[in-house]
């Protein structure tokens, strides 16, 4: 019984590697139709096993800012069915996934404790999804999760497989998504009427109470200087557009 469980997990791993050799990617997801799929099954657990927050002011106020950041982008995503769900829990912490979902944890009241501060974090998370980031991440990161998938097999955990939409939360974008997203995010929330200074804001805030532990949205979205000075150098256009947005009265009041 023992040799033909042994015999099970190599041909396992033996099919995996098989699979691997057969795909130049080495990704589970060979098409961007294939991770919206995924995105949209993850969304759907994540909204039946996830409480949201008692008091409903809270789902409108965040509703709000992502309506008018959402107001201001081009096709497709102008027109996308957007769908925004606030979680009540303490992970400092949101995201955009494919297929227009955005996730906004209770915990990241803590650092965007402003409509601008949170502007800026939902302006940053939708640029990685428009700018095609997380769709980029869930390709390039596949080999990481498929070696998962090998260890789990060799140590008998096979049932436990960590998905690609998972990972999509939870790995790391790298620098030059994460200037972008920045530099995006701060022509989304300025052209929509919110202080692009906030951004800046946000970042500090992130810092102060990481008290040497980053929470979950610091530690998968690196800061620092050289995160400041960008922010700094991308701040005139933004702010051009700010004044533009207030002269027009697009300054919003989701409170």
């Amino acid at each position: 019984m023992e040799q033909r469980h042994k015999l099970t997990t190599v041909m396992s791993i033996i099919l995996i590697f098989s699979l691997v050799s057969m795909n130049e990617s080495n990704a589970f997801f060979t098409s961007e139709k294939e991770v919206e799929r995924e995105a949209r099954l993850e969304w759907l657990r994540m909204k039946r096993s996830l409480p949201t927050p008692e008091d409903p002011r809270i789902q409108q106020f965040v509703q709000c800012i992502a309506d008018n950041i959402i107001s201001v982008l081009e096709e497709p995503y102008a027109s996308m069915d957007w769908e925004v769900r606030v979680f009540d829990d303490d992970s400092t912490n949101a995201f955009a996934m494919p297929g227009g979902k955005i996730g906004v944890f209770t915990g990241i009241f803590k650092v965007a404790d402003t409509p601008d501060a949170l502007a800026a974090v939902i302006g940053h998370e939708i640029a990685h999804l428009t700018e095609s980031h997380v769709i980029e991440r869930a390709r390039n990161q596949s080999r990481n999760d498929m070696l998962v998938i090998l260890g789990n097999a060799a140590t008998g955990l096979g049932d436990y497989i960590q998905t690609g939409t998972t990972l999509l939360l939870s790995l790391p974008f790298d620098r030059g998504q994460e200037s972008e997203a920045d530099k995006v995010g701060l022509d989304y929330m300025s052209k929509a009427g919110y202080d692009p200074r906030s951004s800046i804001y946000l970042w500090k805030n992130m810092e102060e109470v990481s008290d040497g532990a980053p929470p979950e949205f610091l530690s998968t979205h690196p800061s620092g200087d050289t995160r400041m000075s960008d922010l700094v150098g991308a701040m005139t256009p933004a702010l051009i557009n700010f004044n533009e947005a207030s002269n027009q009265n697009k300054r919003y009041n989701c409170l």
